[in-house]
């Protein structure tokens, strides 16, 4: 019986990282310079370098196809299908402006250009009852505008669908075969159709580039079975992963949420706050046993309705470019250098200082150890780019470059403070979990921001995101719309809306091989109080029991409760498969291991120890200032910090 060898990779903006679960339980781990134009090429070249027969794989993937199509505005041609006088309702949206007291907002392009939104029968009242019929002329003429538009996509968001889907399976049925069609009762059967519409027209915007992406990855790996990573945390198999585009924009993020979360259980803790700092971003989240879900996400611009994990993104990378304003004032991203041609120390032709370049004139990268030592960095180049912005501002090179890192790390400290502080979260009782290829060399920095006193920097913390894929769950988040009050509804309707939902999760979950015995569902509702736009999302315990708990959680995250029923708004499953099992293998008994070598450091008196992070024992305590250099990361450990290594390798610094 021939072995499968599990391999997670996550595609980032400037390097795609792969980790490969070896049969003796070991993990092995690699970088390569991402492909924008081409991302499987990445990916293909990552899997030749480890030297791994294609046929042999089993690889679960956190892909950025879908994000950067959508924040690079390059879906393909989609039509928009809507009632008749709906056919603005992407464009008039909820009429919010990105900057409020701005009088004169500039222009912004619709969603859909107008001659691409067509109008049709099928509406349907709130309550179900059919207002306008669906009949053969508007479906003659809806085949007819498709032949006259040519688009490549179709997505249909009629009024009340998730009430009764037929009239939207209509129209896809009578639509021509090879059209990628996303009909929002399939893609989000909520309330709200403008979000509806939204998460309906993205899916299919992007779901074709998605679509020819997964089959080309597919023909190269020639058949290995393949899952992607969504935006929940749980991943789905590729063959169903197109069908669902919308659900792979945090793809990547996500990954690296569900292995930090499985290293706080690793080490005893369950409240962290993250962040990943990889070469052109940087996303934070806060875990508090599990990563949150929202489904008030974003993309750029577009709202996303459909379950994604809670996390703040902000421009501030490794690859992040330092900038003067008209002003003089230093700026830091967020434009980035990407991987082509990427940091002026790469040598690859980048002439922009940015963060990484400001990090290898202050001695905290050093030229020889990067990616282990297969990539020398430029310092002559380095100091060329940082010259640039030093001069204008009157100060020396390394002056500029502690200038440009600590507007970095105030740009990560504001976002890790937005995800915590102004949701009610105080980061002293969470633990600082770093990750990423850049994470390392800012953790110390961004916790004293935050006044905490403890951190993580996971073992394999460069590539967390892709170890996340290989401890991620296959599942499905399934919902439906129910409006009524909890007082009103017969508990046992509800229990059969459930089991709907969960036999639908079930089933997808059967379609990868995953039996019923071995899954596992969780029920969960949106609750408010008659009268209010938003909901909160709790627990099913019951009708009784889960109003007491709506008053209790509404209490507690805004400091009242009213004196009125509660009010259902949707019914969610999260149904999921087996965990996989991944136990890191112990670290060797030994003495502790000797430092490198030393460095000199641009702001640090005396020299600073270097020391392999591979060699490093379990108990082995490192006082700052020191240097810890990995394959695929390192961490400066800053004056009044201590490291000590944990049984697997997990590096724990305390202040």
């Amino acid at each position: 019986m021939r072995v499968m060898i599990r391999l997670g990779v996550d595609t980032g903006g400037t390097f795609t990282d792969f980790v490969m679960l070896g049969a003796d339980g070991t993990l092995h781990v690699h970088k390569v310079l991402s492909t924008p134009h081409a991302p499987e090429l990445a990916i293909l070249q990552g899997i030749d370098d480890m030297g791994l027969e294609r046929t042999q794989l089993q690889l679960v993937h956190g892909s950025t196809v879908a994000t950067n199509a959508a924040l690079e505005g390059k879906g393909v041609r989609t039509l928009y299908v809507a009632n008749r006088g709906f056919a603005d309702l992407l464009t008039i949206g909820r009429q919010q402006r990105a900057a409020l007291y701005e009088l004169q907002p500039a222009p912004v392009e619709p969603p859909v250009p107008p001659a691409l939104c067509i109008e049709t029968g099928g509406r349907l009242a709130a309550d179900g009852e059919l207002v306008e019929p669906l009949d053969d002329a508007d479906l003659a003429a809806l085949v007819a505008a498709v032949e006259r538009l040519a688009p490549e996509a179709v997505a249909v968001n009629l009024l009340f669908s998730y009430l009764d889907p037929s009239l939207e399976a209509r129209i896809a049925a009578a639509l021509p075969e090879g059209l990628f069609v996303s009909l929002s009762s399939r893609v989000l059967p909520e309330i709200r159709e403008y979000e509806r519409g939204m998460a309906t027209w993205l899916n299919a915007w992007i779901g074709p580039r998605v679509a020819g992406y997964l089959q080309r990855l597919g023909e190269g790996l020639r058949g290995a079975p393949v899952s992607v990573m969504q935006s929940s945390g749980d991943t789905v198999d590729a063959a169903q992963a197109a069908d669902h585009a919308v659900r792979m924009l945090l793809s990547g993020p996500a990954g690296g949420l569900v292995a930090a979360r499985h290293v706080g259980r690793m080490t005893g803790r369950e409240r962290l706050l993250t962040f990943d700092m990889g070469g052109t971003s940087t996303d934070v989240a806060l875990v508090d046993g599990e990563p949150r879900l929202t489904g008030d996400g974003h993309i750029g611009r577009y709202p996303v309705a459909v379950p994604m994990v809670d996390m703040h993104t902000i421009g501030a990378g490794g690859g992040s470019i330092a900038w003067l304003d008209a002003g003089g004032m230093l700026q830091v991203g967020p434009q980035s250098a990407g991987a082509d041609p990427g940091p002026a120390c790469y040598g690859r032709g980048g002439a922009l200082p940015t963060v990484t370049d400001a990090n290898l004139l202050l001695g905290r990268l050093q030229a020889d150890a990067f990616l282990g030592g297969a990539m020398t960095l430029d310092a002559t180049a380095a100091r060329r780019a940082l010259d640039a912005v030093a001069g204008p501002m009157g100060v020396s090179a390394a002056q500029a470059a502690r200038d440009i890192v600590a507007i970095a790390n105030e740009h990560m400290a504001q976002a890790l403070r937005a995800i915590s502080i102004k949701r009610g979260a105080d980061p002293r009782e969470h633990v600082l979990v770093s990750f990423g290829g850049a994470g390392g060399l800012h953790v110390c920095a961004l916790a004293g921001l935050l006044d905490m006193h403890e951190a993580i920097v996971p073992l394999h913390g460069g590539v967390l995101s892709a170890l996340g894929m290989l401890v991620a769950r296959p599942g499905r988040q399934l919902s439906r719309t129910r409006i009524a009050l909890l007082d009103a509804v017969a508990e046992a309707d509800l229990d059969a809306d459930f089991a709907t939902l969960q036999a639908a999760g079930l089933a997808a979950l059967a379609d990868e091989g995953f039996a019923a015995a071995a899954c596992e569902a969780r029920r969960s509702a949106d609750l408010r109080y008659p009268g209010q736009s938003y909901t909160l999302n709790l627990p099913w315990q019951g009708v009784t029991a889960s109003a007491a708990a709506f008053h209790a959680l509404h209490e507690s995250r805004y400091g009242h409760r009213l004196d009125l029923p509660v009010e259902l708004v949707n019914l969610r499953v999260q149904v999921r498969g087996p965990a996989a099992a991944l136990r890191l293998p112990g670290l060797p008994a030994a003495p502790p291991a000797a430092p490198l070598g030393d460095a000199s450091l641009a702001g640090v008196d005396g020299p600073v120890a270097r020391f392999d992070r591979d060699r490093l024992v379990a108990g082995q305590e490192i006082a700052g200032p020191a240097l810890v250099h990995e394959r695929v990361s390192t961490t400066w450990i800053e004056p009044g910090w201590r490291l000590r290594v944990d049984r697997v390798g997990n590096l724990l610094l305390s202040r």
